[in-house]
């Protein structure tokens, strides 16, 4: 394998000027570092992950901690993966999945051995056992997420409180007055999972005070369970002209549930969803929707860690908590109430 010898050798500049032309610490001209960025390329060079972290004590990895749990659609934590792991790229970094069950060993470990410069966690809990280790840890963190202590860490998420008033508040503006909100899994809610009743609470408190009659319910992450949900719901309530959903596998369902009932949105029914215009995409879901931004979160997150890790000043700033404000996405499945309202 070449050496940063060989590309300095193949440039004609000394092996240090190679190193600081590729790494940035000090500044060469511009025809240098094209020299030295033509030679990288000649050559197939790559840098020696060990070598750099002993010469920078920077190993250039972010660690991620995630996990695919049964009670979530996994098709959506993808989302917040790949906004972490594209980010962390087009910065330079290389990013470390893990997916342990043990969160905590795995935390330890990571951070311990050093193996990364910095972490981001998913798939944050209202008290969630990971971050008294991440506390710990040398290394800066960054949550996805809101757990209910954030002190010590960057915290960046939805502001799930705002979309459930938001998605009640137009509902009410058209005329609805009974909507039927699908939650995740109850699981989600017992384990900590406070996007979940941040939603909900918010949606029941906004429909309490226009006169909105809200039934609230815990949906299942697959099918077949969920869309048979759908069904006893629709059944159980057939004044209900509004179908607010906060469960992506609900959302992926619908369209064969509707097609099946013979209902169509928005004359009969109008839908808005919580999830990205990605998922939307990928399902080919015509429901407006509250984007949910997993790329943006990532993007923010991993953007505030490597300020964090690349810079001493950074490292000494104040933690944040900051939430993306809900955008409402009208793909036009919204309307006054149709024929079962009436």
């Amino acid at each position: 394998m070449p050496t940063i010898g060989d590309v300095a050798a193949a440039a004609g500049v000394s092996r240090s000027t190679a190193s600081y032309a590729l790494s940035g610490k000090r500044a060469v001209s511009e025809e240098v570092r094209r020299r030295v960025e033509e030679a990288v390329h000649r050559l197939g060079y790559t840098p020696n992950a060990g070598a750099r972290a002993l010469a920078t004590s920077q190993t250039m990895v972010i660690g991620l901690l995630a996990r695919f749990l049964e009670d979530e659609f996994a098709p959506a934590m993808m989302q917040y993966i790949l906004g972490v792991s594209d980010t962390a790229r087009e910065l330079g970094y290389d990013t470390l999945l893990v997916t342990e069950a043990d969160g905590v060993r795995a935390l330890r470990r990571i951070t311990g051995s050093r193996m990364v410069d910095g972490v981001v966690l998913l798939n944050v809990a209202h008290d969630d056992v990971r971050l008294p280790a991440l506390r710990e840890a040398h290394q800066p963190g960054a949550l996805v997420g809101l757990p209910g202590d954030c002190s010590g860490l960057d915290v960046f998420d939805l502001d799930f409180e705002e979309a459930g008033r938001v998605m009640v508040e137009r509902m009410h503006r058209l005329g609805h007055r009974e909507l039927i909100l699908v939650s995740q899994p109850e699981h989600v809610a017992e384990r900590g999972g406070a996007y979940m009743w941040r939603l909900r609470d918010a949606a029941l408190e906004q429909a309490r005070l226009r006169g909105v009659r809200l039934h609230a319910v815990s949906g299942e992450s697959g099918q077949p369970a969920i869309g048979a949900t759908l069904h006893r719901l629709l059944d159980d309530h057939p004044s209900a002209t509004g179908l607010l959903l906060n469960n992506e596998a609900a959302a992926a369902a619908l369209p064969s549930v509707l097609h099946a009932r013979g209902l169509s949105v928005p004359e009969d029914l109008s839908v808005i969803g919580r999830y990205s215009d990605e998922f939307a995409r990928t399902f080919s879901l015509p429901y407006s929707s509250i984007e949910s931004a997993p790329d943006r979160l990532g993007n923010m997150a991993v953007r505030h860690l490597v300020r964090r890790i690349e810079s001493p000043e950074g490292r000494e700033k104040p933690h944040v908590v900051r939430f993306i404000s809900p955008e409402l996405v009208d793909r036009g499945s919204t309307a006054p109430p149709g024929p079962r309202g009436r």
